[in-house]
């Protein structure tokens, strides 16, 4: 083996230990923080981090980086978190709702509940991305993840696609769980919302110079 390809092969298993590293910081922290009040600021560290990462910033401590974001964003993005959590009890109290309707109102009713339920999956799949690229007010997080997701559907599908091959290879080796079931899902959403982000600023620098 060349030197040459001795180095790729450096760079790539860095890369899993880096990955798995963030993963495992990610799972602990959710841990730390009793799971309900852990999950949000671990998994908005951990966007944090691989945001970085994507834009070329790789040599940053990972450890202070992390636990940085995970303290100052331990009380807010649980606000956020308990949002999500109440939207979502909301839709699926109405799920239960509907079952005692009958004839075409069940059938509307469902129709309507269905397309909500998309509409909230698709806020908190680009909430995360949103939060840690942007300094938005409260409600501006929540009604730009909403808008970048229904404005980019072809971004959207290759989400889903993404998610759902992730969530495919995770089941059939259930080994790598502990190590990159986070930090995976995190790669997909990040690097897909940086294409939407890029894309925005090149609209507006070309609405700037023709204005």
């Amino acid at each position: 083996m060349s030197r040459k390809q001795m180095g790729k092969l450096y760079t790539i298993c860095e890369w899993i230990m880096k990955l798995a590293y963030i993963n495992l910081l990610w799972i602990l922290f959710i841990g730390s923080g009793l799971v309900l009040f852990g999950f949000m600021p671990a998994t908005v560290a951990m966007f944090a981090v691989v945001r970085k990462w994507f834009r070329k910033e790789t040599e940053i401590p990972i450890w202070k980086t992390f636990v940085s974001v995970y303290k100052s964003e331990l009380l807010t993005s649980n606000i956020y978190g308990l949002v999500f959590v109440v939207a979502g009890a909301m839709i699926y109290l109405d799920y239960y709702l509907i079952l005692n309707l009958d004839g075409v109102i069940r059938i509307v009713a469902t129709s309507i509940l269905l397309l909500i339920s998309c509409l909230y999956l698709i806020t908190l799949l680009f909430f995360f991305p949103v939060y840690v690229h942007y300094q938005l007010k409260f409600m501006g997080y929540l009604k730009y993840s909403f808008f970048l997701g229904v404005l980019n559907i072809h971004i959207l599908l290759l989400v889903v696609l993404g998610l759902a091959a992730d969530t495919f290879l995770l089941l059939y080796i259930p080994g790598l769980l502990p190590f990159f079931s986070g930090v995976s899902v995190a790669c997909i959403l990040m690097s897909s919302s940086i294409l939407i982000f890029q894309r925005l600023q090149k609209q507006e620098m070309n609405k700037a110079i023709t204005e």
